[in-house]
């Protein structure tokens, strides 16, 4: 047998059992695995809202959804809410699922496209059923809307990240993962191939394992420390590098979406859990130090705070490779992006799930780690390019920030989605990336981009059918979201 037979993860928090979990669920149950972590050292905490497909990560380790938000106090999110971005007043949505209905073969935002441009005044988001819920605080499952062609309401989460880390720990060693407690000294490579043999500990013990997995954060003590991946600083595009993060008392509101409010040098977070609100200020150091963000987060709370704020300094980029030898990094130690898009937790599951798409035998075909670094590389760009077009689109000139954010230079690969959009109107997905055309739709529209010309095709359908569509549409939208039960009311009966 040549299969992997040991797998020793360091670093526990979300990363580092999300990573145990899923591994000790799907591989075989000869296959040995550990986790070391300190309690010593302390986690970023600020992965606190997700997106969809992390709720494809809980169906594969079988969770209920009642237990999984009653465990980790959490509630629904049907959205991000961007304010300020454009202009100070403004405010727009970017709202998961679909939006409207394609009809022929053009999609549903060029017929809005065509209308807006005869002066309709309906806003994209009436097409929304996940915008029209969002702001009416309501949710309760829906897979289609009864009656319609009409897909229902794509949910994700808002959670306490400390808790989730605790409700996988507890999962992954009822499924035989052993968890060491210590501080790592060193790691000690192999003289004949540069590979990890083992990792040292303060108590004096080694870990030999085949197969590791640095889930250290931002460190890196495996990736970085040990094996000199180096990193690719994108802070050209991407200029805030501290962020302070601060939880408030909870207003009982519970509105199902992400808040991203834009400020003088970045912008703020809010996530309302159960129990709590969390709240962060994302900011450039170069355009404000750190106790004025502080002051601007405190000043912009929705309840007492009930934690001391905490500055966290990080630099925007990826490891230049995430696979080396017979060591991958998830979460932080691979790169980190700030979690504008909400896509923190993501790029871990993503990168677990890569890794059980590529899982090595002990050969650690060199094939096989080219193609993980190559899949992790596109994701990592693809997310970037969505994270720089809100700062890019601005059209705010009240600070020096905003102003360097509209002039700076941008990847080509988003600037030629731009220009392509401009003419038509038109958003290709690459490759399965992770934004979908309805999402990069959302954010042009928002933040006041408009293409110059319609898809020729929606002029094959007269004026009088366009119409009579989308206002049916924007009928049931409406009506079927003010019959969903109000969020709170879903979070007491089902997830408190």
């Amino acid at each position: 047998m040549n299969n992997i037979e040991k797998v020793v993860i360091v670093g526990g928090g979300t990363a580092g059992w999300m990573t145990a979990a899923a591994l000790s669920k799907v591989l075989a149950s000869e296959t040995d695995i550990v986790l070391i972590e300190s309690d010593q050292i302390g986690t970023v905490g600020v992965g606190e809202a997700t997106i969809p497909s992390i709720r494809l990560f809980n169906n594969l380790l079988g969770l209920d959804e009642s237990e999984f938000l009653k465990r980790t106090k959490g509630t629904i999110k049907l959205g991000i809410e961007f304010s300020n971005w454009r202009r100070k007043g403004d405010s727009y949505l970017h709202a998961f699922g679909n939006i409207g209905l394609d009809l022929g073969m053009a999609k549903f935002y060029q017929y809005w496209f065509k209308r807006k441009a005869q002066g309709c005044d309906t806003d994209l988001w009436d097409y929304s059923f996940n915008a029209q819920a969002a702001y009416q605080s309501r949710f309760q499952p829906k897979e289609r809307i009864e009656g319609t062609p009409l897909s229902g309401l794509t949910y994700a989460f808002h959670f306490d990240a400390g808790l989730y880390a605790n409700y996988l720990r507890e999962i992954a060693e009822g499924q035989g993962v052993e968890r060491i407690e210590g501080t790592v000294k060193s790691v000690t490579l192999s003289a004949e191939n540069g590979f990890i043999d083992s990792i040292e500990m303060e108590s004096g013990a080694s870990i030999n394992g085949e197969l590791f997995i640095d889930c250290s954060g931002f460190r890196g003590l495996l990736i970085e420390e040990a094996l000199d991946a180096g990193f690719e600083n994108w802070s050209d595009f991407l200029p805030c590098d501290r962020a302070v993060a601060v939880a408030c008392e909870s207003d009982k509101s519970l509105i199902p979406f992400t808040k991203s409010i834009a400020h003088q040098a970045g912008w703020q977070w809010r996530i309302p859990l159960q129990h709590r609100i969390g709240n962060g200020h994302v900011f450039c150091s170069a355009h404000i130090n750190d106790d004025k963000a502080i002051d601007t987060l405190l000043s912009n709370l929705d309840g007492a705070p009930t934690s001391d704020p905490k500055v966290i300094k990080f630099e925007t980029g990826m490891r230049k490779a995430a696979w080396i030898k017979n060591c991958v990094a998830v979460g932080l130690s691979a790169g980190f992006m700030e979690p504008l898009e909400s896509t923190s937790i993501h790029l871990i599951q993503s990168a677990i799930s890569r890794l059980l798409n590529l899982f090595p035998d002990k050969s650690f075909a060199s094939r096989d780690r080219d193609e993980f670094n190559n899949q992790t590389r596109f994701e990592f760009e693809r997310i970037r390019d969505f994270l720089v077009l809100h700062y890019k689109l601005t059209e705010r000139d009240d600070s020096e920030f905003w102003k360097a954010c509209r002039d700076m230079s941008i990847p080509t690969s988003l600037e030629d989605k731009i220009e392509l959009f401009k003419s038509h109107g038109r958003i290709f997905r690459d490759n399965d990336e992770l934004f979908t055309d309805l999402g990069w739709v959302q954010v042009m529209v928002g933040q006041g981009l408009m293409p110059s010309r319609h898809h020729p095709i929606v002029d094959s359908v007269s004026d009088q059918q366009i119409e009579k569509f989308m206002q049916d549409l924007k009928q049931i939208f409406a009506r079927e979201a003010s019959r969903l039960t109000f969020h709170h009311e879903y979070i007491s009966q089902h997830a408190s």
